[in-house]
């Protein structure tokens, strides 16, 4: 069972998760991160330093953001890893608490 990045990163993408993550499985859009799932050993390091508590382990995932297994499982096939903390997007505080997030979610991996 892996860890699935949901919506609540969606306009944020802090970086926290990527520095404790010690096998490198998270992979970096314009505005929002997903998880390998088969890289990720289940070590759930990234869970409780994420801001935006957007990280489950994919059994506790809610049912209203499941389509973010598919995601996930995805775009890590066609996003760069990233592997250093970086700073979060500009208004990434402001969207921290807001919902309804998914639309806003784009699908171009990070250029840099």
């Amino acid at each position: 069972m892996a860890f699935i990045v949901a919506e609540p990163c969606v306009a944020c993408k802090y970086t926290d998760c990527v520095a404790v993550c010690p096998v490198d499985c998270f992979y970096e859009g314009v505005n929002f991160l997903v998880i390998h799932p088969d890289e990720c050993i289940d070590c759930g390091a990234c869970e409780p330093v994420c801001p935006t508590k957007a990280i489950f382990p994919e059994d506790d995932l809610p049912p209203k953001w499941k389509e973010y297994v598919a995601l996930n499982a995805d775009l890590c096939q066609k996003w760069p890893v990233i592997n250093k903390q970086k700073d979060a997007l500009p208004n990434a505080e402001a969207n921290k608490e807001r919902e309804n997030k998914r639309a806003e979610l784009s699908l171009e991996a990070f250029a840099g």
